[in-house]
């Protein structure tokens, strides 16, 4: 029986995502084929697990009611700031993006494209990362050809840009000038989400 069945039959995505309301539930999986993958990704529909492939390796992830807060908190931030500036950003959630080329695919907590429409990957991919030992998404993001990927770690982000195939960290998004991280980094410890946002709103004016 090979690690992908045996998952399967033991694995109960509702139950999987209730077990913790702070750490994310992950398993990762070595030696899965790319047809493989894309069965199970289709097989498990669910928007309360996530995938991640990399050459082989697949990474499930149930994202605990902490994970999907900071998400959603900080997607609300994002998206405010984009309609107060009037900046064109469009929104495609958790779009799943697969390169059988290069042997990746995933579904990032969000995503974004700057005044355009999506096609093969997104411009900006956001992830919350809560548990650590998963597989590198940045090296998924990579071999996607993701311009911009933000980071949320720990209370803090990190901001990458794609430069000649490389991630290279930077102070600020060259894509969505003038957005403020850092008030989005204080703001999301408010537990209500609705005060965050607003808050952030409000500093906006």
């Amino acid at each position: 029986m090979s690690p992908v069945t045996s998952l399967l039959q033991d694995h109960d995505p509702e139950a999987y995502g209730a077990r913790s309301t702070e750490s994310d539930q992950l398993v990762v999986l070595h030696g899965v084929d790319w047809r493989t993958y894309g069965a199970l990704r289709e097989l498990i529909d669910s928007p309360g697990v996530r995938m991640t492939y990399l050459e082989g390796a697949l990474e499930i992830m149930s994202p605990s009611r902490r994970h999907e807060h900071e998400k959603k908190t900080i997607a609300r931030m994002i998206e405010i700031f984009a309609l107060d500036r009037d900046f064109p950003l469009r929104g495609y959630g958790s779009t799943t993006f697969k390169r059988e080329a290069r042997e990746r695919g995933l579904e990032p907590d969000e995503c974004y494209c700057v005044d355009h429409e999506l096609a093969d990957a997104p411009d900006i991919a956001l992830e919350i990362v809560i548990t650590s030992g998963g597989i590198n998404k940045l090296a998924v993001y990579r071999g996607l050809g993701v311009k911009e990927v933000w980071i949320f770690r720990e209370g803090r982000f990190q901001i990458y840009t794609l430069q000649d195939e490389q991630y290279r960290l930077i102070e600020a998004s060259a894509l969505v000038p003038g957005l403020d991280f850092a008030a989005m980094e204080e703001l999301v410890k408010i537990s209500d989400q609705h005060a965050a946002v607003k808050a952030f709103r409000d500093r906006l004016r």
